[in-house]
């Protein structure tokens, strides 16, 4: 998971939480607000886990928000690892940058947001796009749903 920032049109500040599952490059949340605490981080994870998407680890960079006690207790009650990228090797955290280029390409920088229900919408649209009909290369050229949909069948 990752942070990125962007602004409105009147220029206040928003930020997204970019959540991704490695294994079939799945965006599996993406929390858009003016603010992000740690507690809200929290909060997604555990929305994630009662949807049946507990990680076994997560790859974060040394931001505030991972680095809190929050996340570290979270993680600890629910036995999962935490693994902090070194300082300024993002390339650790390679398929996360990957979805935030491509965040950043096709849709923060397509669009002029008017208030954060703007952005909110915009961005559900291209999660969909992204999920579930955008090739990924990596992936056979299928989408990350199509992608785990076809190894479910490959394992019956």
């Amino acid at each position: 998971m990752d942070f990125m920032s962007d602004s409105l049109y009147d220029g206040r500040r928003f930020r997204i939480l970019n959540i991704a599952d490695d294994y079939n490059r799945e965006l599996l949340s993406m929390e858009i607000d003016t603010s992000i605490c740690s507690a809200r981080v929290v909060r997604v994870l555990d929305q994630l886990k009662q949807q049946g998407r507990k990680p076994k680890r997560i790859r974060v960079d040394n931001g505030p928000e991972f680095i809190s006690k929050n996340l570290q207790l979270w993680a600890q009650e629910n036995k999962i690892e935490i693994h902090y990228i070194q300082p300024g090797k993002h390339t650790q955290n390679s398929l996360i940058e990957s979805l935030n280029k491509s965040c950043r390409n096709e849709l923060l920088n397509m669009y002029v947001f008017k208030n954060l229900q703007d952005a909110e919408e915009k961005a559900n649209q291209w999660w969909i796009e992204y999920n579930y009909d955008r090739p990924h290369e990596a992936l056979g050229n299928i989408s990350p749903k199509k992608y785990k949909q076809k190894m479910k069948e490959s394992i019956i």
